[in-house]
């Protein structure tokens, strides 16, 4: 376990700059997919000589630590992804796509040989964090690049962000947010694929305060006492995993993946890697109902997937990472979760699942929790340069013991001209702990609402780096017996930052 870390750890790092050096092979590779021809679509993994699937915002890791990743390819263009030499059959009754998912497909097919998807026969555009799935017409902002038998895509961004979140509880503070993150896979005999997934932060760096965000609660700063109204700073490791898929055939393949860290089967996509907010610098206030089990320090998942669903189950450490982000954690499995994805259409994707998650909390050693999701997103090609992504999702916190608690969230992202874009995000959240034992309030259940909208625009210095500039507002409702402590509810806080992109975010 120790050599993979090393491996997959000096991957992230080194391989950014070996896409650069890379880029004049794939120039001749595509040239010689060209004078080839195409032949029949086959399923199973595609080898270095035949045009890979489109790559996904799976890979769009980053805390945001990890936004955008990919480079622009529509997932349909996964359709072309699996020309095979292995002589399997050819895949004739892929999900239907729409005429604009079609056409999108047929602008992207000419592009640059696109990386396989590294958990089955489809387009790499359906993968998103961990092993989640996202629709297949997701665009994928990546800079690709070969090295042998191996075929990579690599992204990072730096946020410099300034926050002001209001009222007496509120702060100032300015802080960095960033990521470097890289995937890798190559053909391991004649139907396997053995991958390789990096992802790197430099959060550490900002505090174990994190950055101040209104009603936020979860982890701690000092093993001591818990964060409120503060976003905790991820992990310098991300993720560190290893996968292997076995393409069965017929569209179907099973595979395993492994962690330290990981993400286990647990929940929609990230928050960081879900197209719809991507471009959004702050967290969700449902992260930790959703999403904080993406840096899991030990997970193991097993999958079995067909074109268009996927079963799957995970082992991993319920505990959520402690203060100390630089190091690795010690392992254990003592922890369990399934989760379901349905892709029925090129444009959409559905998902379910339950966990149990052992003693989650540092605070909290002897409180056990039961964790169900449900999410569904929607993603839909507008043509060059434009893209529309949205997600809408629930979950339940059944504390053991303690109280149930429920979050929503609804968060919705249009691109267009490649360079213009507007966000949103609303949540309602049963949020609890905002007060120290020390206060009456302290065991209190509140239900806080929150509307956040946001604008960015993206300047261009070469064909993989990006300088992006935005800023978002946030309105909060909740009820009168928090006001003493929040001020009135409306507006109440916002964000301006600048953000540096390395990746080609070019949606074609």
């Amino acid at each position: 376990m120790k050599t993979m870390m090393t491996l997959v750890a000096g991957a992230a790092i080194a391989l950014p700059a070996a896409a650069r050096a890379q880029e004049p092979a794939q120039a001749a590779a595509a040239a010689a997919h060209t004078a080839q021809g195409h032949g029949h679509h086959h399923t199973g993994p595609a080898t270095p000589a035949a045009p890979p699937s489109p790559a996904t915002p799976a890979a769009q890791g980053a805390p945001h630590a990890g936004h955008e990743m990919g480079k622009a390819v529509t997932p349909q263009a996964g359709a072309h992804a699996a020309h095979s030499s292995h002589g399997q059959q050819p895949q004739h009754d892929a999900p239907m796509m729409d005429h604009a998912a079609h056409g999108a497909a047929a602008m992207n097919h000419g592009a640059d040989h696109q990386m396989p998807a590294m958990l089955g026969p489809y387009g790499m555009s359906r993968e998103a964090s961990g092993t989640a799935w996202q629709p297949d017409s997701s665009p994928v902002l990546a800079t690709m690049f070969h090295a042998g038998d191996w075929m990579g895509m690599a992204q990072g961004n730096a946020t410099l962000v300034h926050s002001d979140q209001g009222g007496p509880r509120g702060e100032r503070h300015n802080f960095v947010e960033s990521m470097a993150m890289v995937m890798a896979n190559r053909p391991i005999g004649e139907h396997g694929r053995l991958g390789l997934r990096g992802m790197l932060s430099l959060d550490p760096l900002m505090g174990r305060r994190g950055y101040p965000l209104l009603f936020a609660v979860g982890e701690t700063a000092d093993g001591v006492n818990k964060l409120v109204d503060r976003q905790h700073p991820h992990d310098l490791f991300m993720e560190l995993a290893v996968s292997y898929s076995h393409d069965l055939g017929d569209g179907r393949a099973a595979f395993l993946y492994a962690g330290l860290p990981g993400e286990p089967a647990l929940g929609p996509p990230t928050f960081m890697h879900r197209l719809s907010g991507l471009d959004n610098p702050e967290a969700p206030l449902g992260h930790h109902w959703f999403d904080s089990t993406h840096i899991t320090w030990g997970v193991i998942t097993a999958g079995f997937s067909t074109r268009t669903w996927k079963i799957e189950a995970s082992a991993f450490k319920g505990r959520e990472p402690d203060e100390k982000r630089w190091d690795i954690e010690t392992p254990r499995l003592d922890s369990w979760s399934v989760r379901a994805f349905w892709n029925p259409t090129a444009n959409l994707s559905l998902q379910a699942s339950t966990g149990f998650l052992k003693s989650p909390e540092q605070l909290h050693p002897d409180e056990n929790e039961q964790r169900t999701t449900a999410s569904t997103t929607w993603n839909k090609p507008l043509g060059p340069g434009a893209n529309w992504a949205t997600t809408v999702a629930w979950s339940r916190k059944d504390l053991q013991p303690g109280p149930v608690l429920n979050a929503w969230l609804a968060e919705s992202l249009i691109r267009w001209d490649d360079k213009h874009t507007v966000y949103a995000r609303a949540e309602r959240n049963d949020q609890g702990e905002l007060f120290g034992e020390d206060n009456p309030l302290h065991h209190d259940i509140f239900t806080v609402n929150k509307l956040s909208l946001g604008y960015q625009v993206e300047v261009p210095v070469t064909r993989d780096v990006r300088l992006a500039f935005g800023g978002l507002a946030s309105a909060y409702a909740y009820p009168d017996a928090l006001k003493p402590f929040y001020g009135d509810d409306g507006l109440k806080s916002f964000m301006v930052y600048t953000r540096v992109n390395f990746g080609n975010r070019s949606i074609r």
